[in-house]
């Protein structure tokens, strides 16, 4: 990579030839976000961030206009909306108090509604569900996104879920190993993995075999919505799962592969800050039958 004319350094960050590659893989696949979303997505995955942890997302993006300035990218036009990454109060409504328990099994609630979140309605309720009840709570997620409230078939259509695909982990080993890539290959094909980020379902619903169905049910969905959004096609879903918290059961259920356990570093932990987290237990679920030969392609 010719680096005439690019700033050689990010608020103190070297950039290199391979980062810039990254930056303008990520302008390049990921045409649906904004600049905002853009420059969170950078931060992320190049580990720019505060002492307090924060991204340095507004820097950054007058870094990718310098870079547009220099004719190396070429970025959306400018948008009015609220900054991705923003932590946002959680809404307590009606909508979201408990309900009745629903049990049974995952045939008894009929047909499964896999409804794309788009409306500021349907935000709220996501947000509100993700919040109250996942372990993880709820922000808005960096980079591309997207979200699914899973409904029961029948006319009172009944919110059993939430489940959110994001951008995919910068660098965890056991997967890098698995897929067999070299750095050139995971910088060009990174955005061809989904990362299942978010799963829950809600705690009043005791169906048997459900979460396997609707991670079935999900993943059919994000290979057509993703090309459709992101005009990139899905190749590997990811997760990682909190094996002090879950054993990823419906996961396997579901036939979702088990690489192992993630060396505790950190999910975007390119630079080796040194700041530990507990390992996660790593999953993978190929959406096409030669996906590592295609994430391998340089």
């Amino acid at each position: 990579m010719v680096m005439e004319n690019v700033p050689p350094h990010f608020l103190g960050y070297r950039l290199t030839g391979q980062d810039l590659s990254l930056i303008q893989e990520i302008v390049r696949t990921c045409d649906g976000l904004s600049r905002m979303e853009l420059a969170g997505t950078v931060c992320e995955l190049l580990g720019w961030k505060r002492h307090s942890s924060r991204l340095k997302a507004r820097e950054c993006r007058e870094f990718l206009e310098t870079l547009e300035s220099k004719g190396l990218v070429v970025l959306p036009e400018k948008r009015v909306g609220r900054p991705a990454g923003r932590r946002t109060t959680v809404p307590m409504t009606d909508r979201g108090e408990p309900g009745r328990e629903i049990g049974g099994s995952a045939r008894d609630v009929g047909a499964l509604e896999m409804k794309l979140v788009e409306t500021s309605e349907e935000r709220l309720l996501f947000r509100e569900l993700v919040g109250r009840y996942h372990y993880l709570g709820q922000a808005v997620p960096y980079g591309a996104h997207l979200r699914y409230l899973v409904h029961a078939g029948g006319e009172e259509r009944t919110v059993l879920g939430c489940v959110q695909f994001s951008s995919a982990a910068w660098r965890i080993a056991v997967r890098d190993e698995w897929i067999g890539w070299d750095d050139a290959a995971r910088v060009r094909n990174l955005g061809h993995i989904v990362n299942n980020s978010r799963f829950l379902v809600l705690p009043w619903v005791k169906v048997k075999n459900l979460a396997s169905r609707i991670l079935s049910q999900a993943l059919q969905r994000v290979r057509v919505d993703w090309k459709r959004r992101y005009r990139l096609e899905p190749w590997l879903a990811e997760t990682l799962v909190d094996p002090t918290r879950y054993r990823g059961t419906c996961y396997r259920a579901a036939n979702w592969i088990d690489l192992g356990q993630s060396r505790g570093l950190g999910r975007q932990d390119r630079r080796r800050s040194g700041e530990k987290v507990a390992p996660k237990t790593v999953l993978v679920y190929p959406l096409e039958r030669a996906a590592t030969a295609h994430l391998r392609q340089r």
